[in-house]
């Protein structure tokens, strides 16, 4: 039985973790140490399912809950194969994310790590792979308002992160065959307690006065709590155990379902932590130069860290998008469980703590 006590309100989790438990034996999670990768250990963990990470680090709180960790670079195929036998579900998750870096400090984890996981599912023998994708494998700096799957990809990227995601996510798509079931997931800003990425990056400029809204019109955007991206990942994996299975072979975008503007989103955050709300602007064409200006400049100093714009976050911050999520709704019975309101309560509630 799952302990019941970690959450006693999710009924559809729960039933969905019952489901999974009786068809995997013993579960295999790349980028555990992640936001997304612990969510979804936890869950699993709860359900007293057989769980091996895998990470570059050590992760005590992940050993702490019952996880067999082993410290690893997916770039290394052999290193993975002996990570992963015995084990008959993937979750992989790991990637390079962000927005600054090489082509090579980005396809060589997220291309060639993928390239690996598929060849050791195969030699190894195992059927189910479930992939972490996103939607920035569409994304080319215009509006994206209320786009399904039927979209295509991106013809032009903005950076490297995006143009790695999609390679990779077609090379798992294409890897879907009667030996090795796979299914790839897009969540959209991924946040909640314990966020180490767009939470602490949203206080920590609102403290020193460097946020700003970009553009003169607020856009809508998808947003999704962990445990709501954790949980489709979920349901994607009980599909891939299924008789028929409807998932195979397809890219799900997955989000809260509750399209927000960009300056409420920080506004809810900010909240959180008793800062006043963004009120300052930048125009987009102005966040654009200086975002070109700047990769230009760090390109030629060989600068490695992030510069404060890029072309990316500029378009990102200016433009709309959200995600018609009518094929996971339909094909996976994802709703989430969690919405932006809730969340918020508990992220308010997880930095009081600190």
């Amino acid at each position: 039985m799952i302990d019941n006590q970690i959450y006693p309100q999710d009924e559809k989790l729960i039933s969905a973790l019952n489901i999974l438990k009786n068809k995997a034996n013993h579960v295999f999670v790349t980028g555990a140490g992640g936001f997304l990768g612990e969510s979804i250990c936890r869950f699993l963990c709860s359900a007293n399912i057989k769980v091996t990470g895998f990470a570059r680090s050590d992760y005590d709180n992940l050993e702490k809950m019952g996880v067999r960790m082993i410290k690893g670079d997916i770039a290394s195929k052999d290193q993975l194969i002996k990570a992963m036998t015995g084990c008959d579900l993937v979750f992989h998750v790991a990637s390079k994310a962000g927005v600054w870096g090489s082509k090579s400090d980005y396809f060589t984890p997220n291309v060639q790590g993928v390239k690996n996981i598929i060849e050791a599912c195969k030699k190894l023998g195992i059927k189910n792979l479930v992939y972490t994708s996103t939607p920035s494998v569409t994304f080319s700096g215009i509006d994206e308002a209320g786009i399904d799957e039927s979209f295509p990809y991106a013809k032009q990227f903005l950076n490297y992160y995006g143009e790695s995601k999609a390679v990779a996510e077609k090379m798992v798509l294409e890897a879907n065959n009667t030996l090795l079931k796979t299914v790839a997931i897009r969540p959209h800003l991924i946040w909640g307690p314990n966020d180490p990425h767009l939470v602490p990056r949203v206080i920590e400029r609102a403290k020193a006065g460097r946020l700003k809204l970009v553009g003169k019109q607020d856009k809508l955007v998808d947003t999704i709590y962990v445990d709501n991206a954790a949980y489709a990942h979920i349901l994607a994996a009980v599909n891939l155990f299924t008789v028929n299975a409807k998932c195979l072979g397809k890219a799900y975008f997955v989000s809260n379902d509750q399209p927000i503007t960009m300056a409420s989103m920080l506004n809810k955050i900010l909240y959180c932590v008793n800062l006043p709300k963004v009120t300052k602007r930048v125009p987009s064409s102005v966040a654009y130069f200086l975002g070109s200006l700047l990769e230009r400049i760090y390109l030629l100093l060989g600068k490695r860290q992030e510069p404060i714009m890029t072309r990316f976050v500029a378009r990102q911050l200016s433009t709309s998008h959200y995600f018609n999520i009518d094929a996971i709704k339909n094909d996976l019975g994802y709703r989430p469980l969690i919405s932006i309101d809730e969340g918020m309560l508990r992220l308010k509630k997880s930095l009081e703590n600190k």
